[in-house]
């Protein structure tokens, strides 16, 4: 395989992961906020969209960082661009 052609599969792969985690990101902080005023039942004492917007994304969100590392971690060792350790 051509040094280029590598290049350019790896960015591909790089930027599918990204479009990827985006797209959830996405749901979880417009599309589940959008429709969390319809969910109005009580959760431990609280609105239920209360609880999505200020405990559920942020686990989302470190959940989508932690899967962003492995993934590209993955990739690196597959293309041989990893960082020694």
């Amino acid at each position: 395989m051509e040094a280029s052609e590598k290049r350019r599969r790896y960015w591909q792969m790089n930027l599918r992961i990204t479009g990827i985690l985006l797209l959830i990101w996405f749901c979880v902080t417009f599309v589940v906020g959008y429709f969390a005023r319809d969910l109005t039942f009580a959760f431990f004492g609280w609105p239920f969209s209360f609880w999505m917007a200020a405990q559920g994304a942020l686990i989302v969100y470190l959940l989508l960082i932690g899967c962003y590392a492995h993934f590209m971690d993955r990739l690196d060792r597959q293309y041989g661009v990893a960082e020694e350790e």
